[in-house]
């Protein structure tokens, strides 16, 4: 079973800013390549993280509010939020190790 959650412009602040959890947020395109060679990636760190963060994508084609309020320029964008509030931004592919490291910051108890 997929653990990634798809975010839409209705749902975010349900499922991203009022979570109790830290929450990895995916911003992507389905026309976008480097978005498609970090998705199994996002994958892997939903399975390893279930229960402890929420990992998920938002399309921003079909989404274009949440991108716009945000400030997403380019993609991949991977925001990491916690307590609402953005508190760490990734542009561009980066490896696993990097993403896991600054979520177990997160999870460790850092707030924002």
């Amino acid at each position: 079973m997929d653990k990634v959650l798809n975010f839409t412009d209705s749902q975010f602040e349900n499922q991203v800013l009022k979570s109790d959890k830290p929450v990895l947020v995916d911003f992507w395109a389905t026309w976008c390549g480097p978005c498609h060679m970090i998705a199994p990636i996002i994958k892997e760190l939903a399975e390893e993280f279930d229960g402890q963060a929420t990992i998920g994508k938002l399309d921003v084609d079909q989404n274009q509010q949440t991108a716009a309020k945000f400030g997403v320029m380019s993609i991949p964008t991977l925001i990491i939020f916690q307590n609402g509030k953005e508190v760490h931004r990734f542009v561009g592919v980066r490896p696993k190790s990097e993403l896991a490291a600054k979520l177990n910051y997160y999870m460790a108890g850092v707030t924002a």
